[in-house]
């Protein structure tokens, strides 16, 4: 039985969830609630030292990394459902999506959720109990964000991460002008990697997301959660703690 463990339908968590469903494969599903900062819990940190979700145990086996728990779905858990295409070129320009959101995209996109809702679960921390908090934090260059996210991100940075997600959107805007889907001409772990940070941009970055300006990358958008298996994952699983 595999067992999963995340924070829920949302960002890199979201990404493996889509695969599991995808491919209808039985799964535990274990949520770790991110306010209470399990995932830096002892019990959680033996499984993924890295502290991080999500993390996948496959009979004893851990694989991290949200993406690259995808591709192993893939690899070790063949289904009829594929979620990459057999053509090498296709697959090739599959992965240049799915490297571009893990290098790029999905990191302008965190830096502004950590400034407008991270940032605000340790607010209300003295500043011991926070370095309580941040001592149990495996990663040096994560002490360090969320030392910034209780200070407050630079402005200039935080005007540098808006201009990448505005670039970020036109780019999958333009693609999706003249495609169904990212690579392929099929629905590909691409799709998958990619909605997982998009989804509900329209809300959160109405200013770059709307009809007027990317409405190729809506309409991706809104065809990804027509899906049955997409629909499912937001009707079983809590969005939230």
């Amino acid at each position: 039985m595999l067992k999963f463990y995340s924070f829920g339908p949302g960002a890199n968590s979201l990404k493996p969830m889509l695969a599991l469903y995808e491919k209808q494969l039985a799964f535990e599903h274990k949520l770790l609630n991110p306010r209470t900062f399990e995932h830096h819990s002892e019990w959680y940190k033996a499984i993924n030292p890295r502290g991080q979700v999500p993390a996948l145990d496959d009979d004893g086996r851990i694989v991290t990394e949200s993406t690259v728990i995808c591709e192993y779905l893939e690899d070790a858990h063949p289904t009829a459902v594929k979620l990459r295409p057999d053509d090498h070129f296709d697959r090739a320009q599959m992965r240049i999506w799915t490297k571009w959101v893990d290098e790029y995209f999905c990191w302008c996109v965190s830096t502004i959720g950590w400034h407008r809702h991270v940032s605000k679960m340790v607010e209300h921390l003295s500043d011991a109990e926070f370095e309580e908090v941040v001592a149990r934090i495996p990663v040096a260059e994560q002490q360090v964000k969320w030392r910034r996210a209780r200070e407050g991100f630079p402005q200039d940075l935080l005007d540098e991460e808006m201009r990448k997600i505005g670039s970020s959107v036109r780019k999958l805007d333009d693609h999706l002008a003249d495609n169904e889907w990212l690579a392929g001409g099929m629905y590909t772990l691409a799709d998958i990697c990619n909605f997982s940070i998009a989804n509900g941009m329209e809300r959160g970055f109405a200013e770059f997301v709307n009809r007027e300006d990317t409405p190729h990358l809506l309409r991706w958008i809104e065809q990804i959660n027509a899906r049955a298996n997409v629909q499912r994952v937001f009707a079983n699983v809590p969005r939230e703690f």
